[in-house]
């Protein structure tokens, strides 16, 4: 059955005029945003975790087997409901876990809630910001694995200092203040710096510049970021060029605190005061730190904004992505070389490889794509992804002498202004499945 009325306001909804496909529940985007807003931005405080299992059921009821289009855009929708919902479950069972001993010092100078909140009011919080969290800590790591265990040490931060939270206007700046001292504590224990990358005996580089190798740095998987519905002016922060590599490859030159204090002011949207706040500093002292970051974050970043912020790929892009991962799949050397730019640059991170310039680049491809060739690597195939906000192939290859295709590598791609490939970023296949990527074919 078609509910007829907004299921925010109860007003008649907008007749469908012959439109196919899944029918809307609100008469407008102002009824959705504040329904989700009430649902999920907020979801602390009684009843939380029961409007979310509420709100499954009605989900389960709309299922319709045809047209198989809607069956499936439904089925993805509850799947995303049921494991939000079991990510709430597990907050909540590891949070009524932990021992409850002395509270750690707080996060604010005093508590100002009289009635903590409940495991599962808490987990239904947390959940809400989990993805905006997620991202901030990748921000300030560069690494996706690392960002899965600062948000883990976060919401556990703030399970222990629950008593100092103040309220739910206050939940996302709460929880980003304490997720950015977790990141600053991280940062202290493992002292990273980007290094040049160094020659490797035998291998022809290429005559360009040694690029910056940060071993830590890792893809991030497009479908983790907010979704449209979530497009709210706290979520503007997630913009994307802000989660470019690289962009994230020049931030990591920023000393921690200049970082923290960057991402707070020109990422986030935060003030000066509720940025000197979350960091402990004097407003005089985040803004010092600010005017030293912003210059030597440009110092790292192309001159042109147009040569690193690619913005939505393109249709011509993506055609070249196609024809990459076919001309791989087809040993086609001639063809995987007229998709390069001649200024081309590839790395892979964290293994010590690098090439500047497309002669150096087919040097090194030519022998793994020649089936007579003793370095012949193997046969590919590839599956399209997006990382980053950027194209990305997942190159699967099957080894002279076995069966089966394994994932053997992420490849970023970004284009120049005549949609060649001006760099590739190849990672290492542990995290495929955060991308939705199986690991073998």
């Amino acid at each position: 059955m078609v509910a007829d009325t907004c299921a925010n306001c109860g007003k008649p909804l907008p007749a469908r005029a012959g439109r196919t496909g899944r029918s809307s529940v609100y008469c407008s985007a102002a009824c959705r945003q504040k329904a989700y807003r009430e649902r999920q931005g907020t979801g602390a405080g009684a009843g939380g975790v029961q409007r979310l299992i509420d709100d499954i059921g009605r989900q389960v009821q709309e299922l319709t087997p045809q047209p198989p289009s809607v069956l499936y855009s439904g089925v993805a929708d509850l799947s995303a409901a049921v494991a939000r919902l079991r990510r709430v479950a597990r907050t909540a069972r590891d949070t009524a876990k932990e021992p409850q001993g002395p509270a750690e010092p707080s996060v604010t100078p005093t508590a100002v809630t009289e009635i903590p909140l409940t495991e599962a009011d808490f987990a239904t919080l947390t959940e809400a910001h989990r993805r905006e969290i997620h991202v901030h800590c990748y921000r300030m790591t560069g690494s996706y694995d690392d960002a899965e265990d600062l948000v883990q040490e976060t919401f556990l931060r703030a399970w222990r200092a629950r008593e100092s939270f103040e309220g739910r206007a206050g939940a996302r700046t709460w929880l980003y203040r304490i997720a950015t001292n977790a990141c600053l504590d991280f940062q202290r224990r493992t002292a990273r710096r980007p290094q040049r990358y160094e020659p490797v005996p035998g291998m022809n580089h290429g005559t360009g510049e040694a690029p910056a190798r940060i071993t830590w740095l890792q893809p991030y998987p497009d479908d983790e970021l907010p979704t449209a519905e979530e497009d709210r002016p706290d979520v503007a922060a997630v913009s994307r060029e802000t989660l470019e590599l690289v962009f994230l490859a020049a931030i990591q030159h920023l000393p921690p605190r200049q970082r923290a204090v960057l991402i707070l002011r020109d990422v986030l949207g935060l003030t000066a005061a509720e940025t000197a706040e979350a960091l402990d500093l004097t407003v005089a002292s985040a803004n010092s730190a600010l005017q030293r970051a912003r210059p030597t974050l440009r110092d790292h970043l192309p001159g042109q904004r147009a040569e690193w912020s690619a913005g939505e790929p393109t249709e011509a892009q993506r055609t070249v992505l196609q024809r990459y991962m076919t001309a791989a799949e087809q040993l086609d050397f001639a063809a995987m070389t007229a998709l390069l730019s001649k200024d081309v640059t590839l790395t892979m991170p964290p293994n010590p490889f690098w090439f500047t310039g497309r002669d150096a680049l087919v040097e090194f491809l030519r022998p793994t794509l020649d089936p007579a060739s003793p370095m012949f690597f193997g046969h590919w195939r590839h599956l399209p992804a997006r990382a980053n906000g950027q194209l990305a192939a997942g190159g699967y290859v099957r080894r002279p002498g076995t069966h089966v295709h394994r994932a053997q590598v992420l490849d970023v791609l970004r284009f120049d202004a005549d949609d060649r490939i001006v760099e590739i970023t190849s990672f290492e296949p542990h995290l495929f499945p955060a991308f939705g990527l199986p690991l073998r074919l």
